[in-house]
């Protein structure tokens, strides 16, 4: 199959069909993406229940309520961050849910997207904001941020341990012009880390670390997980489940020790004493999938 932008595929899918609901079951998709998802985990569902689908990215709304449109089940997308998942819940009249997904990764469309300047592969406009609502976007960091801001929010969001000859790298370019496309800031650290983005002997791309920092940083995603993972107890039914998926050791370790202290506090019980990872028949079809980690707790 041919991944273009257009053809998002969403990673694990296996669990997705997996999952047992009732026909009039209340599901949340936190991060409803293209739906791609929901739609498997809606085979099962009825006239009676309810998918509640959330996303910050109208183009990704747009495309699930085309992609969700036959399903039989009364859908209802929001324009929300999942932070704000009781509110929302509240707001809808819902109290209790059966299942709470979440798929943390950037999908494709969004990758491709040039108004979101998100790719190291495409030169764009750096931006980085998956919400446009917010006020901050990746280029007034990259070229407003000191040294010492830049080198430690690159090390704490991303581990990249060059973050501080990166940071100089990024201080010294910008005095010379204003820092404005994405090809500008890879080169840039390139130029800091002595590599060829052209030519390199890693399968990860050496902006891959610093790309992820920014957007993290922009979109302030390990603060919202953590709201969104406090919100979940109280949201779910009694043997109802919550299950997330990451893709990199920040947000894994935040998901882990969550789920660890609620099992600790008689809240939980983990279903995947390890996390659930891609087959290598899904990570040929999918790369993206191969960084998947897959984790599943139930309400007790």
């Amino acid at each position: 199959m041919n991944n273009t932008p257009a053809e998002h595929i969403p990673v694990l899918t296996e669990f997705a069909a997996g999952i047992s609901l009732k026909d009039d079951a209340i599901v949340v998709d936190a991060t409803i993406g293209s739906g791609g998802h929901s739609k498997i985990f809606a085979k099962s569902l009825g006239k009676d229940a309810v998918l509640l689908g959330f996303d910050v990215d109208n183009n990704c709304l747009a495309i699930a309520r085309q992609n969700l449109a036959a399903l039989p089940c009364k859908v209802l997308l929001v324009r929300e961050n999942f932070a704000n998942i009781a509110q929302v819940l509240r707001q809808n009249g819902i109290e209790k849910v059966d299942l709470i997904f979440a798929d943390l990764g950037v999908c494709s469309t969004q990758l491709a997207d040039e108004n979101k300047g998100l790719s190291f592969e495409k030169d764009m406009k750096i931006d980085m904001r998956l919400d446009d609502r917010l006020t901050i976007s990746a280029a007034d960091i990259v070229n407003r941020m000191d040294e010492k801001g830049l080198a430690d929010l690159i090390y704490n969001f991303a581990q990249e341990r060059a973050s501080r000859k990166i940071a100089r790298s990024i201080i010294q370019a910008r005095q010379k012009k204003k820092i404005d496309t994405t090809a500008e800031l890879v080169n840039i650290i390139c130029h800091a880390l002595r590599c060829n983005p052209k030519s390199r002997k890693s399968r990860i791309h050496p902006a891959t670390k610093t790309f992820q920092a920014l957007r993290i940083a922009v979109n302030s995603e390990l603060e919202n997980l953590e709201k969104f993972l406090a919100a979940v107890p109280n949201l779910l039914k009694k043997d109802g489940k919550i299950a997330v998926i990451s893709f990199h050791s920040l947000e894994d370790r935040i998901v882990k020790m969550n789920f660890r202290q609620n099992k600790a506090a008689g809240i939980y019980e983990i279903a995947t004493k390890k996390p659930i990872t891609a087959s290598a028949a899904q990570r040929l079809e999918n790369p993206r999938s191969r960084s998947a980690k897959l984790r599943i707790a139930v309400r007790l």
